[in-house]
């Protein structure tokens, strides 16, 4: 069985976050209204939803030595398709996104990059060395 997942998020400036996720990453845009925007984000649908202020005060976490934000979301895609995100993204950041590898040589082994959206919120993109490895122990 094939699932997509839905993700509703607030966000503080509608108009912001469309020009992050469908100008810079190029994603396309689903319904709206003045109050909330629907993203395609790889066949998958996050909307965002005007609100008041909101914050979410997660702490990080460590992976092989990296500090990780423990609240995130993101995105898995075959590797041709990360890299044009990853130079896409670090064009916008003006060269100032890392790539990162976890678990070499181990199940899971992934290469991930990570950027904040104009709501704060830590958007990760990755991309797995064998794709079936995703949930692999």
């Amino acid at each position: 069985m094939h699932a997509n997942f839905h993700l509703s998020l607030p966000c503080f400036d509608l108009e912001k976050t469309k020009q992050f996720y469908v100008d810079v990453l190029g994603l396309p845009a689903g319904r709206s209204t003045s109050k909330w925007l629907d993203v395609n984000l790889f066949n998958h649908q996050v909307t965002f939803v005007t609100s008041e202020k909101f914050e979410f005060k997660a702490q990080n976490y460590l992976l092989e030595g990296n500090v990780l934000p423990l609240f995130h979301f993101g995105i898995i895609l075959d590797e041709t398709t990360w890299n044009a995100m990853y130079h896409k993204i670090n064009h916008w950041t003006e060269g100032t996104t890392n790539k990162k590898t976890f678990l070499k040589d181990k199940n899971g082994a992934h290469q991930s990059f990570f950027v904040k959206d104009p709501n704060n919120y830590t958007v990760e993109f990755k991309t797995f060395v064998e794709k079936d490895s995703i949930f692999l122990v």
